[in-house]
């Protein structure tokens, strides 16, 4: 399939000697935005990803501090899990990271939108096996306001 993929891809867009580069379309504008945040700010940044392949789970995630300070980890899961859960899991340590740090403001940046729009409240969790991560997302929520 992937193979029948690339073909039709070639063969919609020949190569000759007036080739240009492709112009990328991106029909989810909301996923591919950009957001500009003040220099000012004192808020802490914390990116987050999960990955799944045939060879294992690993996340990963990297606190970067007002000053510029990086503060990277990475993990490989135990357990065999959904790319999902695995956006879940390194949500998860990355708040713990932010809570360790003593951080104040944190602005988290991911590229799952399920997960994103989940731990804001903005979609419904119906899939009973993410509704205690999301619940656990909630309570580090409140553990970073308290801090």
């Amino acid at each position: 399939m992937k193979s029948q993929a690339l073909t039709d891809h070639l063969a919609e867009n020949p190569v000759d000697d007036e080739y240009q580069p492709l112009s990328t379309y991106f029909p989810d504008k909301e996923v591919n935005s950009v957001e500009v945040v003040s220099k000012d700010t004192h808020a802490w940044k914390m990116f987050f990803d999960g990955a799944v392949n045939a060879k294992g789970v690993g996340i990963g995630e990297i606190l970067i501090s007002p000053t510029g300070q990086h503060y990277p980890a990475t993990t490989r899961l135990r357990f065999f899990c959904t790319n999902n859960t695995a956006e879940y899991e390194s949500l998860i340590t990355g708040m713990n990271m932010s809570i360790v740090q003593d951080v104040e403001e944190l602005l988290i940046i991911g590229d799952s939108d399920l997960i994103i729009r989940q731990a804001q409240g903005e979609w419904e969790t119906r899939d009973v096996k993410f509704i205690p991560y999301r619940q656990h997302v909630e309570d580090k929520a409140i553990q970073v306001n308290r801090v």
